[in-house]
């Protein structure tokens, strides 16, 4: 590890105000971070500690919905009678993550802000468009089982690790930032980036910027939802394939449908090309087919990870089946 300077921000204003911001990182609760710095991937010159700042209440929002804290644990957030009433979907994608120990440091920006768990990325023997710009990437021609089907370019085909993002891009949440140039709110599903042509970029976050909050919509409450995780081992292990729905009936069609996916993309994939297909109609295991071949029409499977468009669309059906009571009945 690198040795570097460190500050406890004691307000939002000294936490943007670090001169050195592009060499510098923030410290919520460390799961991820430290890690990183241990291996030599991350060393920032200064780490900026959050943990002091008030950014770990959950408030109810004068017209509804819910506001999360930055700082919020997940073990949490995922406990709070509030988010299981209302948000069923975020507390179980939580509670399917990591360990209980880590759930208890982790915190609702640092989950967000994590790096992905790609072999490759972690191998500084490796070539990686994310740790070292214009390297190469070593995974499209290599052991590219748990990587991306959608949304990879010829520069990275890492997958994003959160499961909670998974859940908060269906739950079509907004994300809450505070920084030099002032205050702004970004829709969940595009503050994670695609990689294109610059990997290392991986959020829609500038220099200084904090994420202070995660807000989501009263239109998201009480949806009949599910979170689903298929991995290679029951427990710590990160997604091959998540799905995350949340539906709404409403004389027998489907009238509101949020579906994302999780291991098969660089980011939290919102499902809109299955959205579209199943908006409006009635449920059917043919209807849920036909909208996970629409989803998984533009895959692009490398040598080892095929079998992931097959095992997604399985699970889409699925989830999809279960949230319709089961039968594809309303």
């Amino acid at each position: 590890m690198n040795s570097f300077d460190y500050v406890r921000a004691t307000s939002m204003e000294s936490a943007s105000r670090d001169p050195q911001r592009s060499s510098s990182r923030f410290l919520a609760g460390g799961t991820n971070l430290l890690d990183l710095m241990r291996e030599g991937i991350e060393q920032p010159q200064t780490v900026v500690d959050i943990g002091r700042l008030p950014l770990s209440g959950i408030e109810e929002l004068p017209g509804g919905g819910l506001r999360i804290g930055a700082m919020v644990r997940n073990s949490h957030l995922a406990a709070d009678a509030r988010v299981r009433r209302a948000y069923p979907l975020l507390s179980e994608a939580i509670l399917n993550g990591a360990s209980a120990q880590l759930r208890n440091m982790a915190t609702t920006a640092g989950n967000m802000m994590q790096r992905t768990r790609c072999y490759y990325f972690y191998d500084l023997a490796a070539r990686c468009n994310k740790r070292t710009p214009a390297s190469g990437c070593d995974a499209i021609d290599g052991f590219n089982r748990i990587h991306a089907i959608l949304g990879g370019s010829p520069n990275c085909i890492a997958t994003h690790p959160s499961d909670m993002c998974v859940a908060l891009a269906a739950l079509d949440a907004t994300v809450n930032v505070s920084g030099p140039a002032g205050d702004r709110t970004i829709p969940f599903d595009r503050f994670h980036r695609l990689p294109a042509g610059t990997p290392e970029v991986e959020t829609d976050l500038q220099h200084g910027e904090l994420i202070t909050s995660v807000d989501l919509p009263a239109l998201s409450a009480g949806l009949r939802a599910r979170y689903r995780k298929v991995r290679d081992r029951a427990s710590y292990a990160f997604a091959l394939v998540s799905v995350a729905a949340a539906v709404r009936l409403a004389q027998g069609r489907i009238s509101d449908l949020r579906l994302a996916l999780g291991g098969v993309a660089p980011k939290p994939w919102r499902a809109h090309a299955a959205e579209e297909r199943l908006r409006g109609a009635a449920p059917s295991v043919e209807a849920f087919a036909a909208a996970a071949e629409a989803e998984l029409a533009a895959a692009q499977p490398h040598r080892y990870n095929a079998f992931k468009i097959e095992l997604a669309k399985r699970t889409m059906m699925a989830v999809l089946q279960e949230v319709t009571n089961g039968d594809g009945k309303p």
